[in-house]
């Protein structure tokens, strides 16, 4: 049976330290991760309201080879990272064992992933390779994947569920748009860069849990 597990690790775990030192707002989430047999190319958007700020000379983070800019838009980047995995790390535990890497979000406080295996003996194995390895990550959810039903809220989070409601509500997915991530931010009186979170994350959710077939 599919399991899916949600954990964190303390922020000073895992590189990126600079993104965090230079801008303590910033938000860091992963959009696509694709592994290979030696190597681990993650792409991350990285959110914060000073952005030009950030110098993206992130070498000096212990298991950060490169940085690679993408694209910029408004207070967003997006940007390819090439790890050294000889750094222990979340990342050369997901390598080094058969779980896969859903999603990941950091923030100056901590980083939060979802990963999900083909079964439980696989996040144990997961979790027992950061424990030999020290690396201190905190379970925080487990659950099995179930088929989904009418009344399925396709594992939303609350926070994510307003913010697609609202957004649908006041015309964001319209063409032209009616309201912007800022009018969002402000009626729900969080950070612009928490409501693009929640959005994405929430997309990605309601994508996986209602196009996404298990051979796919």
């Amino acid at each position: 049976m599919a399991i899916e597990a949600s954990f964190t690790v303390d922020q000073p775990e895992f590189p990126l330290n600079t993104v965090f030192e230079q801008l303590p707002d910033a938000t860091v989430e992963l959009d696509r991760v694709v592994p290979t047999s030696d190597a681990v190319i993650p792409y991350f958007w990285i959110y914060a309201e000073r952005i030009d700020d950030l110098t993206l000379d992130l070498t000096g983070d212990e298991g950060v080879d490169d940085v690679t800019v993408i694209d910029e838009l408004d207070e967003q980047l997006f940007v390819r990272i090439d790890w050294n995995l000889d750094h222990e790390s979340v990342l050369t535990a997901i390598v080094e064992t058969e779980v896969t890497l859903l999603s990941g979000i950091g923030t100056a406080e901590n980083w939060t992933f979802e990963v999900r295996s083909s079964d439980q003996q696989s996040v144990s194995e997961f979790q027992s390779y950061c424990l030999e390895n020290g690396i201190p990550i905190q379970l925080t959810q487990l659950h099995a994947l179930s088929p989904i039903d009418s009344d399925r809220r396709y594992d939303l989070t609350d926070g994510q569920q307003t913010a697609l409601i609202l957004a649908y509500s006041r015309g964001y997915f319209d063409s032209p748009r009616a309201a912007t991530q800022a009018d969002l931010a402000e009626e729900l009186d969080i950070s612009h860069q928490a409501v693009s979170s929640r959005l994405q994350r929430g997309i990605r959710r309601l994508v996986a849990s209602t196009l996404i077939t298990s051979q796919e």
